[in-house]
């Protein structure tokens, strides 16, 4: 499978073809195969955004106790308008930012400082309510609909989540004891759920007490998972950390996990 690719200019496949044949010429005697050059070669899409903008741009305070939800999603909906003039990306600088889900955008990237922590609001209210998924037909932990993932995205094409080793806080204590209490109104949320979305990338991130799953690719298709840590309680409920669903192309790799429940489940949904 390949993640955003662009073909070769003519020259590099001239040099790749000079290159192959002296170390053909150059090993008499040892077993070898000949190479064949590809004509596609993959590049980061985090690199070619034409637009950029910092979170604070539009009014975000890392200091842990402000809330960033309004800040996250003024930011996305304006960097939404360049996603056919060469796609945009927001930049959330070192901090710690509060904040309830938010929503992504089409050939858009989020990337995060290394010192920058999203911190998922404890209110409910910063969390909006969304109907069980089709081949679920309920939520997972109560009959009704479930809360919103912390960034969520449905109907995109070209998405990136990453950054140089950013951190999710779910903060899910709270919701784990809600849990255990039976004093859920709504399904908890996850930290990343993308839905009906292709060409998409989650990489170099941590990813730290999720109230329920992790990461979430669902009815998606070319879906590439790299470089992420996730850690949780082991006696955390249902902390899954990767759960491809129903997607199809996806290649999940380098990744470190510790959690309350599977590091990684394969769901197909055959409705």
């Amino acid at each position: 499978m390949e993640f955003w690719t662009i073909p070769r200019t003519t020259q590099v496949t001239e040099v790749v073809a000079v290159l192959t044949l002296l170390v053909l010429l150059g090993t008499n005697g040892v077993e070898s195969r000949k190479a064949l050059a590809n004509d596609y070669f993959e590049y980061s899409a985090i690199s070619c955004r034409t637009h950029s903008a910092s979170l604070t741009d539009f009014g975000g305070v890392g200091d842990g106790t402000t809330s960033n939800t309004k800040a996250f999603q003024a930011a996305i909906n304006q960097l939404s308008q360049y996603a056919s003039d060469g796609g945009s990306q927001l930049f959330v600088p070192a901090g710690k930012w509060l904040t309830g889900s938010f929503n992504l955008t089409s050939h858009f990237t989020l990337f995060l400082h290394k010192d920058a922590v999203l911190l998922a609001s404890q209110e409910e209210s910063e969390w909006a309510v969304i109907d069980p998924l089709p081949s679920y037909g309920r939520g997972r932990d109560t009959n009704g609909g479930r809360f919103i993932s912390l960034i969520f995205g449905t109907n995109l094409t070209d998405v990136v989540i990453t950054g140089d080793n950013g951190t999710l806080d779910g903060q899910g204590a709270l919701w784990w004891e809600k849990f255990h209490k039976g004093k859920l109104k709504y399904t908890r949320p996850y930290l990343i759920e993308i839905m009906y979305s292709d060409k998409v990338q989650i990489s170099n991130l941590t990813l730290l007490n999720s109230p329920s799953w992790n990461v979430h690719p669902v009815y998606s298709s070319d879906v590439l998972v790299q470089g992420i840590t996730i850690l949780a309680p082991v006696t955390s409920p249902n902390t899954d950390g990767i759960n491809p669903d129903s997607c199809t192309n996806t290649r999940i790799e380098d990744c470190y996990i510790v959690s309350g429940d599977d590091c990684v489940a394969v769901k197909e949904w055959l409705g």
